[in-house]
C-alpha cells in the first residue's frame, strides 16, 4: 500500500458516546476472556486426555486454537479502543489485522467443513470410519485448512498492496477490513472489489 502523507489511520468504532463505550467495555471484556479461557481449556483437555484421541476431538482441538487466534486478531484492540477518545492504527498494523483476520477466519470455516465431513463418515460409513479417517489423513485435512486460509489471505493482501492512499484516513468501521479501506483509496477499486468478493465467496461456498 502506498500511503502518501498518511502516517496513521483513524477508526470510527461502533459507538461515539463515551458512556456507551464504557458500558460496552464492561460487557465485551468478560465475553472475550471467557472465549479465550473456554477454548484454552478445550485445547488443554484434548491434549492431556488419552481418551479423547478420536478424529472428532483432534479437529475440535485445532478449531478451539484457531478460535482463540481469530478472536485475538480484532477484539483486544477493539476493547482497548473503547476507552480511547481517538482510535488509531498504523498502516502496517492495519495490513496485519486484515491478513490475520482473513487467515484465521477462513481456516476456521475450512476446519468446520472438515468436521462436518468427519461426522458424515462416522454416520454414513461407520464400518470404514477408522480406515477413512486415519490419523495421517486428519493431519492432512488440518494442514489443508491452514494452507487454504493462508492462500486466501495472501490474495486479499496482494490486491490491497498496489492501492494508493493519499487523502482521508478515517476508516468507517470498528477494525481494519478491506471494504472500508477501499473507500479511502485514491483510485477506482471496482475491479479489486470484485476480486475480493469472488475470493471470499468461493471459500464460503
Amino acid at each position: 500500500m502506498a500511503f502518501v502523507n498518511v502516517t496513521e489511520l483513524i477508526i470510527t468504532g461502533l459507538f461515539q458516546d463515551p458512556d456507551v463505550q464504557k458500558v460496552c467495555f464492561v460487557l465485551f471484556l468478560p465475553v472475550y476472556l471467557a472465549t479465550v479461557l473456554g477454548n484454552g481449556l478445550i485445547v488443554v483437555t484434548v491434549n492431556i486426555s488419552k481418551s479423547l484421541y478420536s478424529p472428532m476431538y483432534f479437529f475440535l482441538n485445532y478449531l478451539s486454537l484457531v478460535e482463540i487466534l481469530y478472536s485475538s486478531t480484532v477484539v483486544p484492540k477493539f476493547i482497548t479502543d473503547l476507552l480511547n477518545k481517538i482510535k488509531t492504527i498504523s498502516p502496517k498494523g492495519c495490513l496485519a489485522q486484515i491478513f490475520f483476520f482473513h487467515f484465521f477466519g477462513v481456516t476456521e470455516i475450512l476446519l468446520l467443513t472438515v468436521m462436518a465431513y468427519d461426522r458424515y463418515v462416522a454416520i454414513c460409513k461407520p464400518l470404514y470410519y477408522t480406515t477413512i479417517m486415519s490419523r495421517p489423513k486428519c493431519h492432512r485435512l488440518v494442514a489443508g485448512s491452514w494452507v487454504g486460509g493462508f492462500f486466501h489471505s495472501i490474495i486479499q493482501i496482494f490486491i490491497t498492496l498496489p492501492l494508493p492512499f493519499c487523502g482521508p484516513n478515517v476508516i468507517d468501521h470498528y477494525f481494519c477490513d478491506l471494504h472500508p479501506l477501499f473507500k479511502l483509496a485514491c483510485t477506482d477499486t471496482f475491479v479489486v472489489g470484485v476480486i475480493m468478493f469472488v475470493n471470499s465467496g468461493l471459500f464460503s461456498v
